[in-house]
């Protein structure tokens, strides 16, 4: 299988084509399915390198990526602003020069602050396909391995399903819009309608919802806003619940953790996934998350670990994903 995604940077799904992301899913399909098979595909990347610089601790995607090139064939150097040049002030630019020269592909990680600003700068100097790990407004690598799980439990048959997109009531921090993002403008594309559900101090970015709406208006599908995760998931096929903080109230993380802590107060369920919303979904629906959750506070044990929790079948795709990422852009496959 060719791919013509070779040299291709991901940033953002948004700059790809659908056509595009249907191919980058087809080979991910097909990895998974050599996997499952016991083939070994370790010739796709041989000898090639893939760089991971992290500004923040993860999980799920640094072992996907870790893990995904090496049964490519190739290997992953783990990189830390401390650990570089880059906490000593070295620039994007002279960063990203010299790594090109080095290995093949370049993934970053920066959820804070201007990563994405910095992640664009740095594509704009290297001569190596760049792979958004996540930003503060995008999460292209986990979004995608969402679409894909939703292909699969539904037999790619996804126009005119109902995906519920809500907040949840997360705390201690003050997550990124990230997934939110990423959720509300992909989903219209694969035909999906979108029920956005939240308080009224979490609205998304203006720009992200005039480009969301625009995709579900190219897509033919519906995009609604509502201010109830229960009304929301009447009738809903996914229940997508994540935490992100109040971005657009406010810059302060101490006031943006005391209006999230509001919506708990007095045990409040309205904005946690329990049984009982989900009852309110269609028969066949499936919740899922990106991982962590905090259980109990966005989700109960009853559905996180009930028959309708895709959630560890979709933390597996990150692999695939991922896997097929780093073949179709350093390879060509």
């Amino acid at each position: 299988m060719h791919s013509s995604l070779k040299g291709k940077h991901l940033l953002a799904t948004q700059d790809w084509s659908l056509e595009e992301l249907e191919e980058l899913l087809a080979v991910a399909s097909m990895l998974k399915m050599q996997r499952r098979m016991g083939e070994f595909h370790d010739h796709l990347l041989r000898a090639k390198t893939f760089f991971m610089l992290f500004f923040e601790e993860s999980t799920r995607t640094r072992n996907a990526f870790e893990a995904g090139v090496h049964q490519l064939g190739g290997h992953a150097h783990f990189l830390t602003p401390k650990a570089t040049q880059i906490d000593h002030g070295e620039t994007p630019k002279d960063t990203v020069r010299v790594l090109s020269r080095y290995g093949e592909g370049l993934g970053i990680r920066k959820t804070f602050g201007e990563g994405h600003k910095y992640m664009r700068e740095i594509a704009a100097w290297s001569d190596i396909p760049v792979i958004n790990m996540q930003c503060e407004d995008y999460h292209p690598t986990q979004v995608l391995a969402d679409i894909m799980t939703m292909k699969e439990k539904f037999q790619n048959a996804l126009r005119g399903r109902k995906i519920v997109v809500s907040w949840t009531s997360a705390p201690n921090y003050v997550r990124p819009l990230s997934m939110a993002h990423s959720l509300v403008l992909l989903m219209p594309r694969f035909g999906l309608d979108v029920a956005l559900a939240h308080p009224k101090e979490f609205s998304l970015k203006p720009d992200v919802m005039d480009q969301a709406r625009k995709n579900a208006e190219a897509a033919g599908t519906r995009f609604d806003v509502i201010d109830s995760m229960e009304e929301a998931c009447r009738d809903a096929d996914v229940v997508y619940a994540k935490g992100w903080g109040p971005i657009m109230e406010t810059e302060d993380e101490q006031e943006g953790i005391a209006i999230i802590d509001k919506y708990r107060e007095n045990g409040s369920m309205d904005w946690v996934v329990d049984q009982r919303k989900m009852d309110l979904t269609r028969h066949d629906s499936i919740y899922m998350h990106c991982m962590p959750y905090d259980r109990g506070v966005e989700v109960t044990d009853e559905v996180v670990d009930g028959p309708r929790s895709v959630v560890i079948d979709e933390a597996e795709n990150r692999l695939h994903i991922m896997k097929a990422i780093m073949a179709a852009t350093m390879a060509g496959i």
